[in-house]
């Protein structure tokens, strides 16, 4: 292996400076790709989707629901998760986020009681569920809303 050798990937080259419509012996001369007449050997032909005055499909399906854009990404977290901390440390939104429990793209992180808590632990999330709280402070710990 060389300098000599050196080559780009089978197919990773495209070149968009090809130049169509410059005589037979280009390989693309005359029509350049276009075929003979037509709405598409036309300039201005129709936008992809369209079908020729037909109702087209994205008219033709039923328009259903609607996204709420003031809705929330919470995401949710059982006790049980919490179990990876030391007894006595303080767990945050951060150091959920540090240990690799949680992904760092939502609005806010909800406790949940699902599962058996062991430690002792000061918690800081949004919100919590009644049966979270009532395990984290079962055992001497804070439950903390942020």
């Amino acid at each position: 292996m060389d300098l000599s050798n050196l080559r780009p990937a089978e197919g990773s080259k495209q070149s968009n400076n090809f130049r169509r419509g410059r005589g037979h012996g280009s390989g693309n001369g005359k029509t350049a790709g276009k075929g003979h007449k037509g709405q598409k050997a036309r300039s201005g032909a129709p936008r992809p989707g369209f079908e020729g005055g037909q109702m087209p499909l994205y008219r033709r399906i039923p328009k259903r629901g609607f996204t709420n854009r003031n809705t929330k990404d919470i995401v949710a977290i059982n006790v049980t998760e919490l179990e990876r901390f030391e007894a006595g440390s303080t767990v945050t939104v951060e150091s959920l986020i540090e240990a690799g429990v949680v992904k760092n793209s939502f609005d806010g992180v909800k406790i949940l009681g699902n599962g058996e808590l062991t430690k002792k632990l000061t918690v800081q999330a949004n919100a919590f569920s009644a049966s979270a709280k009532e395990k984290i402070e079962a055992l001497g710990g804070t439950a903390e809303v942020i």
